[in-house]
């Protein structure tokens, strides 16, 4: 932490903000010419902006790096020759960049007695005359308007072209895909910063609807600054404070039972796990905002609360249990945001982002289960994120210097007995009938980012020439593995049963309640409750190019190129080539309909889980390095196998048969014993290094402006995936014959 407030520091005076232009062409309504040395004026009342600019011989201006608000307006004050003119609200997101004609008319004109023209924007349903981008938003009006669970701005993300709902393999998997892609490669960002948890995928901050100004979604050709995904990029535009004092204050309940509709099938909470009978929710907030200092300095402050009560079912007839189990799972977002104005071409803005979420896991299940209360464990899921940042212009360049920190702890089982063994009781069939005292697992892990981002941006007659650096360090460390205290099987006789039945214990039943007498089927006890981890550097480059070849026709020529060290694995050497290109054109068919396509190649970052598990799953005993040799003998491996880099000394379970319930021996019984353990499964990391998975892009889409408010659009998309990740299996028996 001191090294991060450290560069903090030194960095303070180079930090900046995501880059938006505001491309404004002059036109004289009646000749539908550009007009150059006219003064126009952008401003934005609510945070006291207002910068003049004239127009160039070809009739145009660009407002560089503005900051990402709603309701901007274009003013012309009018002249000799013209009237004055301005245009309807104007709303820009993050790294948003437009181009909007701006139309004059001549006082000659004007006695014609026609009416004042004013540009319109609608973010839904503005046609891009820039680029290839295939992208869709939604504003925060939007979001309060369309009818969704529990303020989760994920699940309005379904109404959106190119994004479904997904499924992962286990139940708080992003729920978002995109073009119906693996959900845990999309990119998520806030104001055009990383808002990725790394270890498999998913947002790191769960940003509330409170604290959202819009959300876009890019699915195909997206620019070259955006990488690490060949998926797609939610990103989301916060709010800021203004000019006056604003906000809210919301209480929202989902009483359960009483008034929620009947239906046989189970729901999903805001944590992605199932829930059913006896749910109910209750959620409150507020938020607000305003000036610091009148056209300085503005805040805004948003906090979020929910608490979800949910029933499970404990179900086990042989020893007379029928009863409710009861749940709850709290959610709490804290957001607060600080924007000052330096001076015309230089702002800054702090964000923090704080989220608490405890997801309890009660034991029992939705339509009855023998997990018993004494199991019970709670999920945490905390995060921080700090952001600083300023923009600035110099000449006819502008620049941008991002830093964050953040930091992800994902303790997927605290378990409420504390340091327990964990018992499975079986019945005389060998059917459970209680599971009780610990989660019976190990799986805390904690994640530090710091991001590094520097971009610029070169104004030229014909070219807007952009690139950048992008360097994203994330510490990792988990500690996992199996149960410190052991894991037994157990089977009880029908006597012992009744004897148990007979105590009317229900639900409260603990491992000492399980008879001393008890034949153990099985034990097992993790050997290596440590924690391990290593840290992932990805350091990208970008360069790219919107050339105006002339007044219908614009080309995109970007490349990217993206480094994780990760891929190294079990080698020396890592992905090195990893150069995507970007290319595509804009051309303009009719001043309201335009054809457009491009061809990229996106590369995914490398989730750590992969290189995580072939380190847990892993041993480097010398026996297991003999397998590994013998492997490579068989030419299953290649030759020049490192076995020293490929093996790791990972978690260890042990597992014994013959032994007195609760003497199983501990792992420092144990210690020295470890290279005699049999294990079912084991991994290594890959002796060639992991190669990024990328896909090909192609698309090709028509657009037309039919209204102000109305844009029709086709896009034919075809995205091509390589070196998808899968596991391999490297000792697979010859077939059956």
């Amino acid at each position: 932490m001191t090294r991060f407030l450290s560069l903090c520091c030194i960095l303070l005076t180079w930090l900046g903000l995501a880059q938006q232009d505001i491309n404004v062409t002059v036109i004289d309504l009646e000749n539908n010419q550009s007009i150059s040395n006219i003064e126009i004026r952008l401003q934005n009342e609510n945070q006291g902006i207002n910068i003049t600019k004239t127009t160039n011989e070809k009739g145009q201006v660009v407002f560089k790096n503005i900051l990402p608000l709603n309701g901007y307006k274009i003013i012309f004050e009018g002249n000799t020759t013209y009237v004055q003119q301005q245009s309807e609200p104007i709303d820009i997101r993050s790294n948003e960049n437009i181009n909007l004609p701006f139309y004059l008319i001549s006082k000659d004109f004007a006695e014609q007695s026609l009416d004042e023209v004013l540009i319109t924007q609608q973010k839904t349903s503005r046609i891009n005359r820039q680029d290839a981008e295939v992208s869709f938003e939604l504003e925060a009006q939007e979001i309060e308007e369309i009818p969704v669970e529990g303020r989760d701005i994920t699940r309005v993300l379904y109404r959106i072209p190119n994004v479904t709902q997904a499924t992962g393999f286990f139940p708080e998997a992003p729920n978002v895909s995109i073009n119906g892609a693996n959900p845990l490669f999309t990119s998520y960002l806030i104001d055009g910063m990383d808002n990725n948890e790394r270890f498999l995928g998913g947002q790191r901050f769960a940003i509330p609807a409170g604290f959202v100004k819009d959300i876009t979604v890019l699915t195909s050709n997206f620019s070259a600054e955006y990488g690490l995904t060949s998926n797609g990029v939610i990103d989301i535009t916060t709010k800021s404070g203004g000019n006056e004092h604003h906000g809210e204050v919301f209480f929202v309940t989902r009483p359960g039972l009483e008034i929620d509709g009947q239906t046989d099938f189970a729901q999903r909470d805001l944590s992605g796990n199932l829930v059913k009978d006896g749910f109910a929710r209750y959620q409150s907030g507020f938020a607000v905002g305003g000036p610091i200092v009148k056209d300085k300095t503005f805040y805004f402050i948003n906090f979020e609360h929910t608490t979800d009560q949910k029933d499970n079912l404990l179900n086990s007839p042989d020893l007379g249990v029928i009863e409710t189990v009861e749940g709850t799972n709290t959610f709490n977002y804290f957001s607060a945001k600080i924007d000052h104005i330096w001076k015309e071409n230089f702002r800054s803005s702090l964000r923090a982002n704080i989220g608490v979420i405890d997801i309890e896991q009660q034991g029992g299940g939705l339509e009855g289960g023998v997990t018993f209360p004494s199991v019970a464990s709670a999920q945490e899921r905390n995060s921080i994120n700090l952001a600083l940042k300023n923009a600035y212009n110099i000449g006819n360049m502008s620049f941008e210097t991002n830093v964050l920190y953040g930091r992800f702890r994902w303790n997927y089982a605290d378990p409420d007995n504390g340091a327990s063994p964990q018992v499975t009781v079986r019945n005389p069939a060998d059917q459970p009938v209680a599971i009780v005292g610990h989660p019976g697992f190990v799986f805390d892990e904690i994640e530090n980012t710091v991001q590094i981002q520097q971009k610029f941006k070169w104004y030229l007659e014909n070219h807007t020439i952009k690139a950048g650096f992008n360097y994203i360090s994330g510490d990792h460390e988990l500690f996992g593995g199996g149960n410190p205290n052991g894991n037994y099987i157990v089977r009880l006789t029908d006597q012992q049963l009744n004897t148990l039945n007979s105590q009317n214990i229900g639900g409260a039943l603990n491992v000492d309640d399980i008879p001393l007498d008890a034949e153990v089927v099985n034990y097992g006890v993790e050997l290596r409750p440590s924690s391990f981890g290593t840290t992932q550097n990805i350091t990208s480059f970008y360069v790219e190019d919107l050339w105006k070849i002339n007044d219908k026709l614009n080309a995109t020529i970007g490349l990217r190129y993206d480094y994780d060290n990760l891929s190294k694995g079990g080698s020396t050497d890592g992905d090195t080539d990893n150069i995507a290109p970007r290319l595509n054109f804009n051309f303009k068919l009719t001043e309201n309909s335009v054809i457009r396509g491009g061809y990229a190649i996106a590369y995914d970052k490398i989730n750590y889980a992969i290189y995580s598990d072939a380190l847990q799953l892993n041993n480097n005993s010398e026996d297991y390095k003999l397998q590994i040799q013998e492997l490579v003998n068989q030419s299953i491996l290649p030759a020049d196998t490192d076995i020293d880099r490929v093996t790791f000394n990972g978690n260890l379970t042990a597992n014994f048969s013959n032994i007195n319930f609760l003497e199983g021996p501990s792992p420092a019984d144990l210690a020295g014993s470890e290279q005699n353990v049999f294990s079912n499964e084991r991994r290594i990391l890959n002796p060639n290094g992991y190669d990024n998975p990328y896909s090909h892009q192609f698309t090709l889409g028509y657009q037309v402006q039919l209204e102000n408010d109305k844009l029709f659009f086709v896009d034919v998309m075809h995205n091509r995936g390589k070196n998808l990740f899968r596991l391999r299996n490297l000792n697979l028996p010859n077939p059956f014959q």
